[in-house]
């Protein structure tokens, strides 16, 4: 399984429709998405700033992150989305290491 972190902004519509049937929709949402594509939600929040709402999944891949993002943008409720791959500090300390004998064939552009 891979971690995404996925973050969206409602639209003013979708804000007003909420506001008329309050309701958590990250929580509903989130893990009825990341379930259907054999994932599972790891948490949601609403949040200020660029955008309203995050949502970690835990899903299988690629394509079933791209699934649920394609799916949420296709309800027409949100007006700008971002997702980004998350790794651990151990996945990560992976990349480090195979960096080396990614470096010794590259020459930067100077």
């Amino acid at each position: 399984m891979a971690l995404y972190m996925y973050q969206a902004s409602y639209t003013g519509e979708s804000w007003a429709a909420q506001m008329k049937n309050p309701q958590n929709r990250v929580e509903s949402v989130g893990r009825q998405v990341c379930e259907a594509v054999g994932g599972k939600m790891v948490g949601g929040w609403y949040c200020f700033g660029d955008y309203d709402l995050i949502l970690i999944a835990d899903v299988p891949n690629n394509e079933s992150m791209a699934a649920i993002a394609v799916t949420i943008a296709g309800g027409g409720a949100i007006k700008a989305s971002h997702t980004t791959a998350l790794m651990t500090g151990a996945e990560f300390l992976g990349a480090l290491k195979k960096s080396e004998s990614v470096a010794k064939g590259y020459k930067p552009a100077r």
